[in-house]
C-alpha cells in the first residue's frame, strides 16, 4: 500500500508562485508513473500531468502547459508541482496520485492523496 500526502497549498494572489509536495510512504514510489489532478466542486477531476518513473519525460494536459512544472525526487520519495503565474481559475483542491506501469496516462491511477486546497485570488 502506497500513502501519498500533499501539503504546500494556501491562499495565493494571482500572478503569485506556489510548490505543491506529495510525499509518498508505505512503500517507495520509485517504480510508479506519478500524477497531479485538480478539482473543483461540482466538477470532474482534472488531469494536470504525469512524470515518469525515472522523471525524465513528462506530460502536461494543456491548462497546465507552459506554467506547472512537475518532478519528482525518487530518494526523497516525493512528487513536485511547481506553480507559477496563478490564476483564480487554477482554484481548486489539488491531488497526487500513483499508478504501475511506465505510460504517462490520464487514468488508471491506483493510490491517490487526500488533496490540498489552493486558493488564488484575483
Amino acid at each position: 500500500q502506497v500513502q501519498l500526502v500533499e501539503t504546500g497549498g494556501g491562499l495565493v494572489q494571482a500572478g503569485d508562485s506556489l510548490r505543491l509536495s506529495c510525499a509518498a510512504s508505505g512503500r517507495t514510489v520509485g517504480s510508479d508513473v506519478l500524477g497531479w489532478f485538480r478539482q473543483v466542486p461540482g466538477k470532474e477531476r482534472e488531469f494536470l500531468g504525469a512524470i515518469s518513473v525515472s522523471g525524465d519525460s513528462t506530460r502536461y494536459a494543456d491548462s497546465a502547459k507552459g506554467r506547472f512544472t512537475i518532478s519528482r525526487d525518487n530518494v526523497k520519495n516525493t512528487l513536485y508541482l511547481q506553480m507559477s503565474s496563478l490564476k483564480p481559475e487554477d482554484t481548486a483542491v489539488y491531488y497526487c496520485a500513483a499508478r504501475r506501469g511506465r505510460l504517462l496516462l490520464e487514468s488508471g491511477y491506483e493510490y491517490w492523496g487526500q488533496g490540498t486546497q489552493v486558493t488564488v485570488s484575483a
